[in-house]
């Protein structure tokens, strides 16, 4: 699909990927239904839809002009959400938290079908940078891509038992704003939120930064309830 040009039905079928794997990650903490095989093959689906899919919209959409660079540009998506996703396997069999530790996989790939959808209309905007459009997903993909595998916290959907829905009711009112502003705008909506989504992951990092470098506190995420 992407391949033959169509870029639009590609980027929403990535979108409603991203649907399904949180529907299946509700399901699964509703139900407490988790198993180790179910976890292998959520991975392997995830690499796919949210790493290889990605890489090669990328490629297809703007990196295929730049050569090499391109290649070496569209890869950068898969080897470090395969990354991401063996790190989250191994830790998660360590111990639970109730944060993500980098930038979740769905996240990056709704990000990159985002900027697509809304900016598709309006690519006349980057005429100013040298090689256009290109110029912006550079930096971004790059940026995006290392999140992946930074240890930077981004916000994780709690368990909807009693105890879960009170420790974290200010993430689910959050989770329903961003559900509501999706519905209403659409694709320019999941841009807002997303990018709302990281720079509140890049806020919570710094601030985590500064109280372990500047005060006593070892883990100021242990109690976080935001």
């Amino acid at each position: 699909m992407v391949h033959e040009g169509n870029f639009v039905n590609g980027a929403w079928l990535v979108v409603l990927a991203g649907m399904f794997d949180a529907m299946d990650g509700f399901m699964a903490r509703l139900t407490n239904s988790t198993s180790e095989f179910g976890m292998e093959l959520d991975s392997v689906s995830d690499v796919v839809s949210f790493a290889v899919a990605p890489g090669f919209f990328l490629y297809n959409f703007a990196f295929h002009e730049l050569g090499i660079i391109g290649i070496l540009l569209s890869a950068l998506a898969p080897l470090f959400g395969a990354i991401r996703l063996a790190r989250f396997n191994v830790e998660s069999k360590v111990k639970e938290i109730n944060y993500f530790r980098g930038l979740p996989t769905p996240a990056f790939a709704v990000m990159i079908s985002a900027f697509y959808l809304t900016f598709r209309n309006r690519l006349d905007w980057f005429s100013g940078f040298e090689n256009g459009v290109i110029s912006i997903l550079i930096p971004v993909v790059i940026l995006l891509s290392f999140l992946m595998v930074s240890t930077i916290p981004f916000d994780k959907i709690p368990k909807f038992d009693r105890e879960s829905i009170k420790k974290y009711k200010n993430r689910l009112i959050l989770l329903g704003v961003y559900f509501v502003i999706i519905v209403l705008l659409q694709d320019i909506g999941l841009m807002i939120v997303f990018t709302f989504f990281i720079l509140k992951g890049l806020a919570l990092g710094a601030y985590i930064f500064w109280k372990q470098a500047f005060t006593d506190d070892p883990d100021p995420l242990e109690d976080n309830t935001i």
